[in-house]
């Protein structure tokens, strides 16, 4: 996979994350490892600051469930909107995690 078709299979996963929903830097890399061959949270959280504008950039947080760095508000209200269960300090990952296995 070219890093250009690992930017697309990053963002198509995260177009597929379910309202209400969210899932990790490391879950995106992890649910991506065997077809990319790359497995890196900070690759993912470096392709969502870049090109994850055209995608529910929101549903993507740490796997600690914290926000987005600098967008935590907006984040946050979009998940509240959502009906995403929250924590004071960011998602309730426990309940809202999601994984791409779920559709099948």
């Amino acid at each position: 996979m070219t890093p250009d078709e690992y930017v697309e299979a990053v963002l198509d996963l995260v177009e597929r994350i379910p309202e209400g929903r969210v899932m990790s830097y490391g879950a995106v890399a992890d649910a991506l490892a065997e077809r990319s061959g790359r497995a890196s949270a900070r690759l993912v959280g470096a392709i969502m600051a870049r090109h994850g504008g055209s995608v529910p950039w929101h549903r993507v947080v740490t796997a600690a469930g914290r926000l987005p760095p600098g967008h935590e508000r907006e984040a946050r209200a979009r998940l509240r909107a959502e009906g995403t269960p929250l924590r004071p300090t960011g998602v309730d990952m426990a309940a809202a995690g999601w994984s791409p296995d779920e559709d099948r």
